[in-house]
């Protein structure tokens, strides 16, 4: 490509048009809209700020531990919508403050305040839900209110599906406290033992939850507990067993009563506060559960008395979302999130499906609940044992990419309750970006100036290079911000100011070179080529070193720091196509050209002017220095022999 010089451009040029056309294309079709300039930050543009209080069970305190546990993991989700340059920090003691830029959705806002807490519970009981109308939507935070207008919300949804993923090994991994989705012990202490499984192996769930309009199973209702154990999560005996204390703190059950006595009392459907608890305040109770004690919840359509938790979101090794495919590899159109699970999740998943297979309708079921919303119960139609699943249902591209982002980055040690929401003003403002561009625009006059002077004509060819890498930069950072959020803060605008002397350098570093074949004798069209090949392997160190100290910059480090490193990674990348596929290209074309061959006093390559004695190129016929100078040093030798000197007498 580069032995043709105008088709290289061309490649550039088609290169750009692409870019701007994109750009283009998002702001007519995009969804969301795009738009002809960059996004900004927050200390440019502004955004909301909203703070939240931990919810915690009676009697529970936070400590600063699990504070930046959720400070953690709240960055983290928002990170993972793309570089949002927003801000999570402590307040207090018990506050979390999250600053984020422009204007995001309520969505985005929940998920953040969510503990995403997932759980496999087998299903012991199960009934329909009549007389409701649930919209599906993934579980959000709710604060209780004194009006009797508060709705529940649900996710989806009832008719979803569980089934193996895969041929992929299982992680060799175990599973932590501290791992991805572990709530810390000390937010909601057990009160009971852990029930074992009674098996070992594992299930592939197709799914469709049986309903019925009593509950199924073997339920007895009263408040004596049964003297028999259950031998497993599975084991109808659970229903029987007393209350956990954690229920009766609640205030919705008293002691004495039973799982049986729970599952009757819990409502999926009221939200009358005078009646009794809301719907709304049953799932915040069910999301803070004990996991190793059985508990109730409700999908769409069907509320569940569950076993206890075998297998919890802290051995997922990894959580991703796409469309489901089919046996032929061919997708389905159907959006699921893809679980994998680390060593001790897959064994454990792997006795949970196998015993379920064996059994009777609904115990035959194992319930997905996030946050105490049963959110799928597929049945156990055979044994997963590769630590791979799929979690399928009404999900759409945004629900399944916030769940998997919650499911992989780990549970909050609890859930948050919103205590405000507001507009924030920008932190900066336009005036600091105005001086902040024009310390850019100085930059780049006293870089033209010097070019100019340094370079004459030559000189041109850097304005030139400039102008293109800041037309593809400015297209680069307007395109990420539609495609991964991406937002300009001023330290961002410093990696861009910083790129210029970065791109001035290579240029430098190339016209240094050809000068120097010039200067050695070689025609200006040669020592373009042999002046690139060695100055190209030093623009491409440079740049690579300028690229690995960015990309460890931005690992390492956080907010605005991470800006600044991403912008100077992306103009170094940059920096290397505009030189390799403009400057390179345009130095070539511009050397077989009189005024620039031929060594024009103006052109930058004067013979005079680099130390040479006479013109080294100029046009056919002509000598170069070397030519000369041997011709010179063979005359001077001939002469020396033809002449000797004269004798004889006078």
């Amino acid at each position: 490509m580069l032995g043709h010089p105008k088709r290289t451009l061309l490649s550039l040029l088609a290169l750009a048009a692409v870019l701007f056309l994109g750009i283009g294309a998002t702001v007519a079709w995009g969804n969301p809209q795009g738009q002809w300039t960059p996004k900004l930050g927050l200390d440019l543009e502004g955004g909301r700020q909203i703070i939240l209080q931990p919810q915690v069970g009676k009697g529970q305190a936070v400590n600063s531990g699990q504070m930046q546990q959720a400070v953690d993991i709240i960055r983290k989700r928002v990170d993972a919508t793309g570089v949002a340059e927003a801000e999570v920090t402590t307040l207090g003691s018990d506050s979390i403050v999250v600053s984020i830029p422009g204007d995001p959705s309520e969505d985005i806002l929940n998920s953040l305040a969510q503990s995403s807490q997932l759980a496999f519970r087998a299903v012991i009981a199960t009934s329909q839900i009549t007389n409701e109308q649930i919209t599906p939507t993934l579980p959000t935070p709710y604060t209780p209110a004194p009006t009797p207008t508060a709705t529940p919300t649900a996710s989806p949804t009832s008719g979803a599906t569980v089934a193996p993923s895969g041929g992929a090994e299982a992680p060799t991994s175990s599973a932590t406290s501290t791992g991805a989705n572990a709530a810390l012990p000390q937010a909601y202490p057990a009160a009971t033992n852990t029930p074992s499984p009674t098996s070992t192996a594992t299930s592939s769930p197709a799914a469709t939850p049986t309903a019925s309009a009593t509950p199924s199973g073997t339920a007895t209702s009263g408040t004596t507990a049964d003297s028999s154990k259950p031998k497993n999560a599975s084991d109808t005996a659970w229903q029987s067993q007393p209350v956990a204390q954690y229920w009766i703190d609640t205030g919705y059950v008293t002691k004495g009563q039973t799982y049986n006595d729970l599952y009757t009392a819990f409502s999926c459907t009221n939200t009358n506060p005078a009646v009794g608890p809301t719907a709304t305040q049953w799932k915040e109770a069910a999301a803070s559960a004990p996991l190793n004690q059985p508990s109730v919840g409700c999908d769409p359509a069907n509320k569940y008395l569950m076993g206890p938790s075998e297998v919890n979101g802290s051995q997922i090794s990894d959580a991703t979302y796409g469309q489901k495919t089919n046996s032929a590899g061919q997708a389905t159109g159907e959006v699921v999130v893809n679980l994998s699970f680390n060593s001790a999740g897959a064994k454990a998943f792997g006795d949970v499906t196998t015993r379920l297979v064996s059994l009777q309708s609904p115990q035959n079921q194992f319930a997905i609940t996030v946050d105490g919303q049963v959110i799928s119960a597929p049945t156990a139609n055979e044994p997963i044992t590769n630590g791979q699943a799929q979690i399928s249902g009404s999900f759409t591209q945004d629900s399944a990419k916030t769940l998997a982002d919650q499911l992989k980055f780990g549970a909050l040690p609890f859930s948050f309750s919103q205590v405000s929401s507001e507009q924030i003003s920008p932190q900066l403002g336009s005036d600091q970006l105005k001086w902040g561009l024009i310390a850019g625009l100085i930059g780049l006059v006293l870089v033209v100036v010097y070019s100019l002077l340094q370079y004459r004509a030559l000189g041109l060819v850097t304005v030139a290079s400039l102008g293109v890498a800041a037309l593809l930069s400015y297209g680069a950072v307007t395109f990420l911000g539609w495609a991964n959020n991406f937002r300009l803060t001023m330290a961002g605008v410093t990696g861009l100011i910083v790129a210029i002397g970065i791109t001035a350098d290579s240029f430098i570093v190339y016209f240094e070179r050809v000068r120097d074949e010039v200067r050695i004798g070689r025609p200006l069209r040669a020592a373009v080529q042999t002046g690139w090949a060695r100055a190209r392997r030093t623009i491409v160190i440079s740049d690579a070193v300028n690229f690995l100290a960015a990309a460890v910059l931005y690992i390492l480090s956080e907010s605005n720091v991470k800006a600044f490193a991403f912008t100077l990674g992306l103009t170094t990348i940059i920096d290397l196509l505009v030189v390799t596929m403009f400057t390179h290209p345009v130095l070539t074309l511009l050397s077989r050209t009189k005024f620039f061959g031929g060594g024009h006093t103006w052109s930058g390559f004067d013979p005079a002017r680099l130390g040479a004695r006479t013109v080294t190129y100029a046009g056919r016929g002509r000598v170069t220095i070397a030519d000369r100078k041997a011709a010179e040093r063979k005359g001077s030798d001939s002469d020396t022999d033809a002449v000797a000197p004269a004798g004889g007498n006078a």
